[in-house]
């Protein structure tokens, strides 16, 4: 194995926009929860605005569920968007597991009777798996952290013919907790990750003090994402994904 860098990518809005698979599936997850609920088939502008605070597969469902009830909760997770997650949790009686259970079913049955279309509702960034296949010149490697499942993100991988040296889904565990079993390599590690609140807790876990963090200009993120990041954090914006490592930020 190299002892360059390894490059760990997270998946969604970093490799892969799935913004369309995300509203789809998450909508025919509701309809199986809730019958009764009419989710529309196109996603809300507010599901594109609170997708930079979706952290877990489940957020997503409950998300959808929530803004098709009368009135909608779009304004109300905007304003408080953890706090209105937890009150419709208890609302609703739902449970994070089962929410995921739902959604990981639904993704499957789509992957068994038809590839090609849940394939299609996803869309490499542009140049992204150009660059992934040129690392190697580099003498780095490239691993996936997600949590989307891994089979799905393999899946998707596959039909893009890419390959990474690692995948891991949400089933392995948190971001931080990954990262530190891969300093186990012992060699460098870069995190490249569009979701800031996850990059913070990455620089905030101890034994994590080395790991370069990135975030994704091109990814979901939110209107002040950008703005004074902190300390061991750097924009890394697509011409500088392109660029070669040895000048990256």
């Amino acid at each position: 194995m190299s002892s360059g860098p390894l490059l760990v990518f997270d998946f969604d809005g970093v490799l892969v926009d799935g913004m369309a698979e995300y509203w789809w599936s998450s909508r025919q997850a509701v309809h199986r929860l809730d019958p009764a609920l009419v989710v529309s088939e196109l996603a809300p502008e507010a599901f594109a605005r609170l997708r930079p605070r979706i952290h877990q597969g489940w957020e997503m469902v409950l998300v959808a569920a929530e803004l098709a009830r009368p009135g909608g909760e779009g304004a109300a997770l905007e304003a408080d968007y953890a706090g209105t997650l937890g009150r419709a949790l208890a609302r609703s009686g739902w449970q994070p597991q089962s929410l995921q259970a739902v959604l990981e079913e639904v993704r499957r049955e789509a992957i068994a009777t038809d590839r090609l279309g849940w394939l299609a509702l996803h869309r490499p960034y542009p140049g992204v798996p150009e660059r992934l296949r040129s690392l190697a010149a580099e003498g780095a490697d490239w691993a996936v952290l997600t949590t989307k499942g891994a089979a799905f993100a393999a899946e998707l991988l596959a039909a893009a013919a890419l390959k990474p040296l690692l995948l891991f889904g949400h089933e392995q565990g948190s971001k931080p907790t990954v990262l530190l079993k891969l300093r186990e390599l012992q060699r460098p590690l870069w995190f490249i990750e569009d979701r800031r609140p996850t990059l913070e807790t990455v620089r905030a876990t101890p034994g994590l003090e080395s790991v370069r963090c990135f975030l994704a200009a091109w990814g979901y993120l939110g209107p002040e994402d950008r703005l004074g990041l902190p300390a061991g954090i750097a924009l890394l914006e697509p011409d500088g994904f392109g660029a070669p490592l040895a000048i990256w930020p």
